[in-house]
């Protein structure tokens, strides 16, 4: 592993733990997009299938298990626990995130992958693959639209962004 990934990794790890806190310190949900979080939770679920079939190292099956049981907890947290769910503002988090992010997403992968791999060597493993790597591409599009209607970003929601932001980058120099 080069430290381009293991400081991207734990970028993301350091972004999902600002936003937990964020939520825990301030029991609100306001400027939090969790329609994002829905999507993310669905390119972690899709990506990581292979927990199941392949072990690489503890580090990568532990880092997996982190990325979609931490995800996880943000969506219930904003979805059903009370008092944050009271402020989460479904008017302000508007964007159709299964129509217009998950659903082109998914038809350009399986194109994609019907012309790159053909019907003789189509896997379903390799189309959600690549399905979440398109789908990660725009999941944090909610929260920037959310950003841009309260007007008023509050430091750790700042915070946040920023090392989602480092991450993506972190992993752009990994490749």
């Amino acid at each position: 592993m080069n430290i381009f990934r293991l400081c991207g990794d734990m970028s993301h790890l350091f972004s999902i733990i600002v936003l937990l806190l964020r939520l825990r310190v301030a029991r609100n949900a306001q400027g939090i997009s969790v329609r994002t979080h829905e999507l993310f939770l669905v390119v972690f679920i899709t990506r990581y299938l292979d927990l199941f079939t392949n072990f690489y190292s503890l580090y990568n099956s532990v880092m997996k298990i982190v990325y979609i049981g931490s995800t996880a907890m943000i969506v219930y947290t904003i979805k059903y626990q009370e008092p944050i769910k009271s402020t989460y503002d479904k008017s302000q988090d508007a964007f159709l995130h299964w129509k217009f992010g998950a659903a082109p997403c998914f038809a350009l992968a399986f194109v994609t992958h019907l012309i790159g791999s053909g019907i003789k060597d189509f896997t379903l493993m390799e189309l959600l693959w690549t399905f979440s790597i398109y789908l990660e591409a725009i999941a944090i599009l909610p929260q920037l639209i959310v950003l841009q209607r309260y007007r008023e970003v509050e430091n750790l929601t700042g915070n946040y962004i920023f090392f989602m932001g480092a991450y993506r980058g972190l992993y752009i120099l990994n490749w």
